[in-house]
């Protein structure tokens, strides 16, 4: 189904765990060229290479913290060079950096969670359009840029998650003006936003806990990294969405529809 994109140069932001490790991992089955995105390399990266490069593509470590402009500049010009070019963007990297009730929310706590999921997103597409717009060019059907959202960007976010909520309800917003303005550059711009899924991001949560937030969704569980994994393949893949943009999947087991 996703033969299109074997040797497709990929990169992903914010890459070494959770969503953005298990998208790595599903391209790479696809035979694709891989950039794996992180501020500092994981203890087990070693290990980590040696099984994705075991695989039918090519996965390559790049660290940059994109949280910063220079920082996503400096990651774009080393994938470039790496693998020559870039037709997949993925803007996974963000977080919740911590939780902070409205009260308590300072300059220092307001710039770190938009730098890290706003302006990371931002500035990454910003420095790969002119590759994309190449790499439209060259093979004659589109780039795709992939934005990750999430169910907070619907709902405001939980305790002290109004910001991370509003900066992802901002990503969801932003490529509507993205797709106005560059769907004729070949490039198509779509959202992957998930719902609650068993990575990192609640790593503060013990068993009993996730079970039991998990059991009101319809699905009555978490999501696994690797449930989400196919449709960032879907949004990338010309032959699957090449007439799809400008839209919102998400991935949540019925946790919220909107």
């Amino acid at each position: 189904m996703f033969g299109d994109l074997k040797g497709k140069r990929v990169l992903v932001t914010g890459s070494t765990q959770g969503i953005g490790l298990a998208a790595v991992e599903a391209f790479a089955r696809h035979g694709a060229l891989v950039g794996m995105n992180g501020r500092k390399a994981p203890a087990d990266l070693d290990s980590t290479l040696a099984r994705l490069n075991a695989l039918d593509g090519e996965v390559a470590f790049l660290s940059g913290d994109v949280s910063s402009s220079e920082g996503a500049k400096r990651l774009v010009e080393d994938f470039v060079a790496r693998f020559g070019g870039i037709d997949v963007v993925i803007n996974n990297a963000g977080g919740l950096v911590a939780r902070k009730p409205l009260e308590e929310i300072d300059d220092e706590f307001f710039d770190a969670v938009t730098d890290l999921n706003a302006r990371s997103a931002l500035m990454v597409t910003k420095y790969a359009l002119p590759h994309l717009k190449e790499s439209a060019t060259q093979s004659g059907t589109t780039a795709s840029v992939i934005l990750v959202g999430s169910v907070a960007g619907y709902t405001g976010g939980g305790p002290g998650a109004g910001l991370y909520g509003a900066a992802k309800a901002w990503l969801h917003n932003i490529q509507k003006n993205w797709v106005n303005f560059h769907t004729k550059d070949g490039i198509r711009f779509n959202t992957v936003s998930p719902g609650t899924f068993d990575t990192a991001f609640h790593a503060d949560k013990d068993t009993d806990t996730k079970a039991r937030i998990g059991a009101g969704f319809p699905m009555g569980r978490f999501g696994k990294p690797e449930e989400c994994a196919p449709t960032f393949l879907f949004f990338a893949s010309h032959a699957c969405s090449g007439y799809i943009t400008g839209q919102i999947l998400d991935v949540n087991g019925g946790q919220y529809m909107p």
